[in-house]
């Protein structure tokens, strides 16, 4: 017997379909975060280009400026933003900087970033809704592979592109293969997985996939960005996503897979459901979180605490190991389906309070304990009312979930979209501090809706209660 066979058989198709999923989530997310140190620098980069290009000599040298690297803080980069004394990133005083001679083309810059972030989601929000119910009549194997395709596709443009153009045609294609890969890996596990106690373990467990992103990724892309180059880590997700999708292919040769599926519940029944409708908040508004502070943050350390490029992205490494951590305890924790509500509505307040919190960070030190606080309370909601999804529509449908796993990637789209598109605009009109407080502030009012989460009926049970009234 080869190992393929071996791989096929039953037994092992279980632990196949965890491990495929891992890397699709790792994949996606490590795409997704690697990005975010790298795009502010070098569209600075771009933008001092086109500045030289047309003779503009003072934006030239402010873009300059705002793209070296600040750890060496000797000659004009000194005399530019402080002291040869004067340490950045342990200054104590007030968010009025030496940085703030480049504050307007970084508020410029800010909206860019914001606006390529956002495009991800945005694609991946109209998409989702036709990948759901296709995974519902097809199965999940064929737009799995499709996924993987697609998403070489991505980190190829990525590598070479050159223009602001073709970053966000990239990022709009990554958009399309996240869809693929989140809602076809979340419905594969699903199926897989029938027990309720299994299920919150192979999710928390494909969390670790997609926190494991998150931790490589700014890290990574910061790192390799200013020693390497901007095509260096995008040509290694190209390899990684290779590996999946070949070995997706390999095991379950989706070409010649014939899926007989259920009938699902159709969408608009799902979205109509308010419970349904509860947790995908409560997705939503978290992932609006860390949509948002990766947006904002890194240009606001470089106007406030002179951050330099690496610095941008390692201060998001306690993010996601706290990600990490919360996805793991709280994995177990939502096997107790009753304990599910109670988890996230415990994250949502948690990433109220700390996301305002941001808005009085002086030093990189404080931004760094913020944002493991962040990956803790996300992680916690994540890995609360993703297995919980699946189990309302055992309870209260038929079980198929494909479709109510398109909503919940929905949910996070809006999340990722509407905060990168919202903290340019917000930042230039009010103020760092004010977006956070805006967002802080929205994930604490909707916290205690979590309540309706603790018992909810059986639609049988919900349809006498209706006729009763």
């Amino acid at each position: 017997m080869d190992l393929l066979t071996w791989l096929r058989q039953e037994a092992q198709l279980k632990k196949m379909v965890l491990v495929i999923v891992f890397i699709a989530l790792f994949l996606d997310h490590m795409l997704l975060s690697v990005v975010v140190p790298i795009l502010p620098s070098y569209l600075s980069r771009a933008d001092q280009a086109s500045s030289t290009t047309s003779g503009n000599s003072t934006g030239s040298t402010v873009s300059s400026a705002i793209i070296q690297p600040l750890g060496n803080r000797s000659g004009s980069l000194g005399s530019t933003f402080a002291t040869p004394h004067q340490s950045p990133t342990l200054s104590s005083d007030p968010p009025r900087s030496n940085c703030s001679g480049a504050e307007a083309e970084l508020d410029a810059v800010n909206i860019k970033v914001g606006l390529l972030l956002a495009s991800k989601s945005t694609i991946q929000l109209i998409i989702n809704p036709f990948i759901g119910p296709l995974t519902d009549r097809i199965g999940y194997h064929i737009p799995m592979c499709a996924g993987f395709c697609i998403i070489i596709s991505a980190t190829t443009l990525f590598a070479f592109s050159s223009s602001y153009i073709v970053l966000l045609l990239a990022r709009s294609v990554q958009g399309v293969g996240g869809s693929c890969l989140s809602v076809a890996g979340m419905g594969m596990l699903a199926d897989m997985y029938k027990d309720s106690m299994e299920r919150g373990r192979a999710m928390s467990t494909s969390f670790i996939g997609l926190a494991l992103g998150l931790i490589a990724g700014a890290p990574f892309g910061s790192v390799m960005y200013q020693f390497v180059g901007k095509m260096a880590p995008f040509l290694v997700l190209a390899v990684i996503a290779m590996f999946g999708g070949g070995l997706h292919f390999l095991i379950f040769q989706p070409s010649q897979v014939q899926t007989k599926m259920e009938k699902g519940t159709p969408l608009l029944t799902l979205l109509r459901d308010p419970y349904i409708l509860i947790a995908a908040g409560a997705i939503c508004f978290t992932t609006m979180v860390v949509a948002t502070i990766e947006t904002a943050l890194p240009i606001w350390m470089m106007k406030t605490m002179c951050a330099s490029k690496w610095q941008l992205g390692i201060v998001f490494l306690p993010d996601s190991l706290s990600y990490l951590i919360a996805s793991n305890v709280c994995g177990h924790l939502s096997q107790k389906l009753s304990g599910s509500w109670l988890s996230a509505c415990i994250g949502m307040i948690l990433a109220g309070i700390t996301i305002i919190s941001f808005g009085f960070s002086k030093t990189v030190y404080h931004v760094i304990v913020l944002n493991a606080l962040v990956g803790l309370s996300v992680g916690t909601v994540d890995s609360s009312i993703m297995p919980l999804m699946g189990y309302l529509v055992d309870l209260r449908y038929v079980p198929v979930y494909g479709t109510v796993y398109a909503i919940a990637d929905v949910a996070l789209c809006i999340g990722f979209c509407v905060g990168p598109a919202i903290a340019g605009p917000i930042v230039a009109w009010i103020g760092f501090p004010w977006l956070v407080a805006i967002i802080g502030t929205v994930n604490i009012v909707f916290a205690p809706l979590c309540i309706f989460l603790f018992s909810p009926p059986r639609r049988e049970e919900q349809v006498l209660i209706t006729k009763e009234h």
